[in-house]
This record gives structure tokens, C-alpha cells and sequence, in this order.
């Protein structure tokens, strides 16, 4: 446990530190983003996943499978793959492309190999949290696993969200935030 806190303050410091210049936010974009968390209903799609990583994890991700724009050393570029997690009220569907280890409980024939949610979420609470952004927690299940999910919600619409669960490594996405997804 005191390896995963490690593990997830370094991510979060690293993805923090790039950003290295401070901006403001506008009254505007603080009042959307309120208006956004008051109604409970939003949508999420990431551009990045940050797997705990580990060993094994490490030598996949230096691998040549995982080659690409940005992939390696911790992160996962996930433009172009098709992620989502919509709110809506109590109600919750995701699907969310896993990248990280199982620790038991695998269904036999791998068909719950991303994060889906697909139902009500349980103990949901919001904090505002520093920057005039909030912090949302609660607990979903995906298929027979139990998940803790955090999400840090900016006035930029930038989003942070990490996933725990009972039976996989922790995971964190950063991405976007809207009101509903645009319908095509």
C-alpha cells in the first residue's frame, strides 16, 4: 500500500509539473464548472491512462508493442481509442481501456479486459478542492469488480480521474469534461 501512494504521488507530481505555468481562471469558466458538477450529468474522454507502474508494466511499456506517439514510461496515449465515463445523475456507463496488472478474479476468456460501468453509483460526494475545481468521489462496479473512482474536475474542463479496484492495479486518466457528448 505505501508503494502504491509512492507510485500514484509521483505520477500525479509528474503530470502536475508539466504545466509549469500558472493560469488563472476566468468567473465564467468557475461558474460552468459548477453548473457542470450542481447538475450531475457530465461526460469524460481521456487523452492519456498513467498504469501503476511496475516491473512487468515497465517492460511492456518499453516494448515495441507499445510504441507510438508519446507511449512509454508510464503513459499511454489514448487519442484516437475510443474511452468514455458519462454521469447522469445516479446513473453511471463507462468504458475505459485498461492497461495494468490483474491481481485475481479475471473472468475466463478475457471479455472484461477495459473498465465498464454500466449502473448506479454508491456514496457520491463532492468537495470543492484548490484552483476552484472539485473533487468527486464515489464507488461503481464493473462486471463482479468493485472500483473507488476520484475525479478532479478544473475550470479549464480539464479532467483527472483514478480508478482502484479490487482486482487490478490503480489507474489514473487525465482528459476533458462536457456537459453531454456532442451527438454525431
Amino acid at each position: 500500500m505505501k508503494a502504491l501512494t509512492i507510485v500514484l504521488s509521483l505520477i500525479t507530481l509528474t503530470v502536475l509539473s508539466c504545466g509549469s505555468t500558472q493560469t488563472t481562471s476566468t468567473p465564467a469558466e468557475i461558474e460552468a464548472l459548477k453548473k457542470l458538477v450542481d447538475s450531475k450529468s457530465f461526460y469524460i474522454e481521456s487523452e492519456w491512462a498513467y498504469p501503476q507502474v511496475s516491473a512487468a508494466m515497465s517492460q511492456v511499456l518499453n516494448s515495441p508493442l507499445m510504441r507510438g506517439t508519446g507511449n512509454g514510461g508510464g503513459s499511454i496515449n489514448l487519442i484516437g481509442n475510443p474511452n468514455f465515463l458519462k454521469l447522469e445523475g445516479d446513473s453511471i456507463t463507462s468504458y475505459l481501456p485498461y492497461y495494468g496488472e490483474r491481481r485475481m478474479g479475471a473472468a475466463y476468456g478475457g471479455t472484461d479486459n477495459g473498465i465498464e460501468f454500466k449502473g448506479l453509483v454508491k456514496d457520491y460526494e463532492v468537495k470543492a478542492n484548490k484552483h476552484s475545481g472539485y473533487t468527486i468521489r464515489f464507488d461503481a462496479t464493473s462486471n463482479n469488480e468493485n472500483f473507488d473512482v476520484s475525479i478532479d474536475l478544473y475550470p479549464n474542463m480539464k479532467s483527472s480521474m483514478t480508478l482502484n479496484g479490487n482486482t487490478r492495479t490503480t489507474i489514473m486518466y487525465t482528459g476533458n469534461v462536457k456537459a453531454k457528448k456532442d451527438e454525431d
